[in-house]
C-alpha cells in the first residue's frame, strides 16, 4: 500500500482507539456529578459508596484517554506535515483554548476528585467533581471545533507561505468566533455529547445489571441502574432530534458525504428515498436488496418529500467511498434506534414494578454497552470516511496532506508497534476494569463480635445494607 493510505489507516488505529475513552469518561463523569448532588441533598451515604466506587471506574478511563491521546499529536508532525502546516494557524488558537479552558479544570482538581474523599469537605469535592467534568466537556467542545473546522472551514483565508520545498498554501485565521461557530461545529457538539452521555449511561447500567443479577450491591445497583435509565432513554431520544439536525447540516454543506451514506448514486428529479438496508454496488451504481422510503431523504433534508437531492453522480470524480459510510452510518442509525426502544421498555416495566424481577432483560443490559461503544466509533468513521478525498473539504486534499519524506516501510512498522502497545493497553484496561467490577463499591463490616444493637446501629446509618450484614455474618 502507498503511504497516504498506510498513514490513514496508522491515524486511524490510533484515533479510534483512543476514542473508546473520552466518551465514556465524560458520560460517566456526569453520573459522578449527579450522584454528588444526591448525596449533598439526602446525606443518603449510599449515595457517597456509589460515587466512590465510580469515581475508581472514572479515573481508569480518564488515565487510558491521555495515555492513548499523546500519540495522535506527535503524527501531525510525523505522518501529516503538509497538513499540519496548512492548518497550524486555525488549530494552534483552538488547542490554545483547550489547554486554557480545559486542562488547567482537569489538571487542578483530578487529584482532589480521585484522592480527596477523606481530606476535603463534601462540597470541595463536589466542586472538584463537578470542576473535572466541566473540564472534560471543555476539551470535547475545543477538539470538535477543530473536526468540525475541516469538515465545513470558515473564518480563515489562504496565504502562501516559503518552504524548503518551494512555495505552500497555508490556511491564516481571520475571525477566530467564525471558526468556533463554522457552520457545523454545534450540531456535531450536541450529537458527541449525547453519544457520550449514551455510552456512559449504558456502561453504568451494565455494570449495575450485573450486580442485581448477582444479588451483590442491590441498593447502590438499584439506584445507579434507575439514574442511568432515566438519563440514556432522554439521551436516545434526544439523540434523534440531533441526528435528524446533523443530517440536515451535513445536506446543506457536504452534499457528497449524504449521498455516499444514502448510497444515492444518482441525482433525484423528485423525492429521493431514504435506504432502510441495502448492499451499495459501485460498479452497477445500485443498492441491492434495499428496503426503502420514497420521498423521505427529501424530506429529512428539505422538509418537503418531492424536492431533488443531489447524487454521487454530480461530484465525480471527487466522491467520497460508499461502502464505508453507508455501512456505518446505517448501521449506527439502527443501533440509536434500539437504544430508544430498550430503555423505553424497561422504563415501562420500572414503572410497573417489574423491571428488577426480569433477569434476562437485565442480561440484555449487561451486554448492550457493546452498542454505544460500537456507534460512537462507526459515527466517527462515516464522517471521516464520507468527507474524502478531502482532508479540509474543498480546500485541500489527503493526498496532498502527507509528509513528504516518508516512506511506506517506516508506516507499516509503526503500525505494528502501536498494534502491540494497543493490545497490552487494552488488555491491562480489561483487566483492571474488572477487577475494580469484582470488589464492587464498599460494603460495611462489622467486628468480630457485634451486638444487635451494633447491627441495627449499622443498618440505620446505612440504609439498604443489611443484605452486607448478612454477607458478613455468614462468613
Amino acid at each position: 500500500m502507498d503511504v497516504v493510505t498506510l498513514s490513514r489507516i496508522q491515524f486511524a488505529l490510533t484515533i479510534m482507539f483512543h476514542y473508546l475513552f473520552p466518551p465514556l469518561a465524560i458520560g460517566v463523569g456526569a453520573f459522578l456529578v449527579f450522584l454528588e448532588t444526591r448525596y449533598l441533598k439526602t446525606r443518603d451515604p449510599q449515595y457517597e459508596i456509589a460515587a466512590k466506587f465510580w469515581t475508581k471506574i472514572f479515573a481508569l478511563n480518564f488515565a487510558l484517554g491521555v495515555a492513548s491521546g499523546i500519540v495522535m499529536e506527535f503524527q501531525f508532525g510525523t505522518n501529516w506535515a503538509t497538513y499540519s502546516r496548512y492548518v497550524g494557524d486555525i488549530f494552534g488558537s483552538v488547542l490554545a483554548a483547550e489547554g486554557i479552558f480545559a486542562f488547567f479544570l482537569e489538571s487542578g482538581f483530578l487529584a482532589l476528585l480521585v484522592f480527596g474523599w477523606d481530606k476535603i469537605s463534601a462540597r470541595m469535592h463536589f466542586f472538584a467533581t463537578l470542576m473535572v467534568f466541566l473540564g472534560s466537556v471543555f476539551s470535547a467542545i475545543w477538539i470538535i471545533v477543530a473536526i468540525s473546522w475541516q469538515q465545513t472551514p470558515a473564518g480563515f483565508v489562504i496565504r502562501d507561505v516559503s518552504t524548503p520545498a518551494g512555495i505552500a498554501k497555508r490556511a491564516e485565521l481571520t475571525d477566530f468566533w467564525s471558526v468556533v461557530f463554522n457552520p457545523s461545529a454545534m450540531d456535531r457538539l450536541v450529537h458527541v455529547l449525547l453519544g457520550a452521555f449514551i455510552l456512559g449511561t449504558f456502561f453504568v447500567l451494565s455494570i449495575s445489571a450485573y450486580y442485581l443479577i448477582r444479588q451483590k450491591h442491590v441498593e447502590i445497583a438499584r439506584k445507579s441502574f434507575t439514574t442511568a435509565l432515566v438519563v440514556a432513554a432522554i439521551s436516545s431520544l434526544a439523540m434523534l432530534v440531533s441526528g435528524d439536525s446533523s443530517a440536515k447540516t451535513v445536506g446543506r454543506y457536504q452534499p457528497a458525504k449524504l449521498a455516499a451514506m444514502e448510497g444515492l448514486f444518482h441525482s433525484s428529479e423528485g423525492g429521493a428515498p431514504m435506504q432502510i438496508f441495502g448492499i451499495p454496488d459501485t460498479e452497477s451504481k445500485t443498492v441491492r436488496y434495499n428496503l426503502e422510503i420514497p420521498g423521505m431523504l427529501s424530506f429529512l433534508v428539505h422538509r418537503d418529500a418531492t424536492k431533488p437531492v443531489p447524487g454521487l453522480d454530480r461530484f465525480e470524480p471527487d466522491i467520497p467511498p460508499v461502502a464505508l459510510p453507508f455501512f456505518s452510518f446505517h448501521i449506527m442509525v439502527g443501533l440509536g434506534t434500539y437504544f430508544i426502544a430498550l430503555t423505553l421498555y424497561a422504563l415501562w416495566r420500572l414503572g410497573r414494578g417489574t423491571l428488577f424481577q426480569a433477569k434476562w432483560l437485565l442480561w440484555v443490559f449487561v451486554f448492550s454497552v457493546i452498542g454505544p461503544f460500537a456507534a460512537n466509533q462507526l459515527g466517527w468513521v462515516a464522517a471521516e470516511v464520507g468527507r474524502q478525498p478531502w482532508i479540509v473539504y474543498n480546500q485541500l486534499r489527503t493526498s496532498e496532506a502527507v509528509s513528504g519524506n516518508l516512506v511506506a516501510s517506516q508506516v507499516t512498522g509503526s503500525i505494528a508497534m502501536f498494534g502491540v502497545i494497543y493490545l497490552l493497553l487494552f488488555a491491562v484496561w480489561i483487566y483492571l476494569l474488572n477487577e475494580k467490577i469484582q470488589k464492587g463499591p464498599e460494603t460495611v463490616s462489622l467486628p468480630g463480635k457485634a451486638s444487635v444493637k451494633d447491627a441495627l446501629d449499622v443498618a440505620s446509618r446505612y440504609p439498604g445494607h443489611l443484605d452486607s450484614l448478612t454477607e458478613e455474618k455468614d462468613k
